[in-house]
């Protein structure tokens, strides 16, 4: 694989459309809510990007793969702020499953990157 910039890694630009859109999402949400869950919904969707560039930016296989290891913690952690919305009754069920569905996306490429890196690091 030849040298990439992070911005070119497609579980990245996955990650960042699903956080613009957490962006939009979280605009409907009780102003009571700005320091709870909405920012806790902002601060792990960024997260996963943050991780995957980090790692990327640290340029050893192991660095890449921790910091990938993170970001997936990360879009677990945004899954599990999103059931709490819909707990709350901020998001319909509709809504939920629109957005567990481009998680699964997310999750699926990051777990293909971490593969490679897995397999990398092992290489040395």
């Amino acid at each position: 694989m030849a040298y990439q910039n992070f911005e070119d890694l497609e579980v990245w630009k996955k990650a960042r459309e699903l956080k613009n859109e957490l962006s939009e999402l979280v605009k409907i949400f009780p102003a009571d809510e700005r320091f709870r869950l909405t920012d806790q919904i902002i601060r792990s969707s960024r997260s996963v990007n943050t991780q995957i560039s980090e790692g990327h930016g640290r340029r050893t296989w192991p660095d890449r793969l921790r910091f990938s290891v993170i970001a997936r913690g990360s879009l677990s952690e945004t899954l599990n702020h999103l059931i709490d919305a819909f707990d709350e009754k901020f998001i319909t069920e509709e809504q939920l499953n629109y957005f567990r569905i481009k998680i699964s996306e997310v999750e699926k490429l990051l777990n293909g990157y971490i593969s490679y890196l897995e397999k990398k690091s092992k290489e040395g």
